[in-house]
């Protein structure tokens, strides 16, 4: 509900936010580094040209982290942050990528040569220290600080700019934010901007053209769509499926009046990994068939296996 009298406001960036936070009460180097997360949803207003479905959006969320620590911190703490980014991509399967450090440009930044020379060389040697190739992005940084973006390729070559660490002394500086040192006096902190993902909107739609649909069984928004050949065999199934949720198991039923083989294609064209289906000789038999993304089918397989042959599917990440 709109309150009367109260001017609303559209959120470009999280960063402001987390800053009041920091300085809604004295801090301690005790404290430092510490670390404000959040999926802080912002709004942009991107030109019309740019926008390109999940990829390029005007209103997206970010898995938005920043992380307050003391000069001596910041080097460790960019070092995990970038050590975190790079296995959290690999989890997903995108393994292929480079880093690219953005630069100051000077006409639309803020703070003194020498604290863009300090930021920028750490987050350069922090880079190189990981092994990867590091390409340059002169005049590439936002207004407060330099930035290190990792490059990821999908599945046919296109390179897509994922997850980004900034590094900045001039953001603490602009909103007067302090903590206590260990000799009483006062400090101004260094402010790490993280984000894993970025868009959350943007990471999906990375994903889905990375895998062309066809996502790895524990990413798949459906696991098990399970087919009865015909009618009767509605509820055999729906029991397989009730054994499949309980297990964890993303599963379906599909006892649409579709006939068998248009709910085949059904799956098939959704790209669901697994379809489970059973006729009269599965049921007396108490088993299912297994019918896979590339058209080939196991039969025969009892309940109890082919449930747990799905969950250790999910477990180990297979891409059935």
């Amino acid at each position: 509900m709109v309150k009367a009298g109260a001017d609303y406001y559209l959120k470009p960036m999280n960063c402001p936010m987390h800053n009041l936070i920091f300085d809604a009460r004295g801090r301690s180097y005790r404290e430092l580094p510490l670390r404000l997360f959040e999926f802080g949803t912002v709004y942009r207003n991107e030109k019309s040209g740019v926008i390109h479905g999940l990829t390029r959006a005007r209103g997206f969320t970010q898995d938005d982290a920043h992380i307050y620590c003391t000069q001596e911190q910041m080097k460790d703490e960019l070092t995990n942050a970038l050590n975190f980014v790079l296995d959290l991509l690999k989890d997903y399967g995108l393994d292929d990528f480079y880093l690219e450090l953005s630069t100051r440009d000077p006409k639309k930044s803020v703070g003194s040569d020498e604290v863009w020379e300090i930021a920028t060389r750490t987050l350069e040697e922090v880079a190189t220290a990981s092994g990867l190739e590091l390409v340059p992005d002169p005049e590439g940084a936002a207004f407060y600080g330099p930035k290190i973006s990792v490059q990821a390729k999908d599945a046919i070559g296109r390179t897509w700019q994922m997850s980004t660490i900034q590094l900045d002394f001039n953001l603490p500086e602009k909103f007067d934010l302090e903590y206590q040192a260990a000799d009483g006096s006062r400090q101004r902190p260094v402010m790490i901007h993280r984000a894993l993902f970025g868009s959350i909107e943007r990471f999906f739609g990375v994903l889905l053209e990375h895998y062309a649909g066809a996502f790895p069984v524990w990413l798949a928004p459906v696991q098990v769509t399970a087919i009865p050949v015909a009618e009767p065999f509605n509820d055999y199934l729906a029991d397989v499926v009730s054994q499949l949720k309980k297990a964890g198991v993303r599963a379906e039923l599909d006892d649409s009046s579709d006939r068998f083989p248009k709910k085949i294609r059904n799956a098939s064209k959704s790209k669901v990994p697994f379809t489970i289906i059973a006729g009269g000789e599965d049921a007396e038999a108490g088993a299912v068939s297994f019918r896979f993304r590339d058209g080939s089918q196991e039969n025969g397989i009892p309940v109890a296996d082919a449930v747990a042959r799905v969950v250790e599917a999910i477990k180990n990440r297979a891409q059935v």
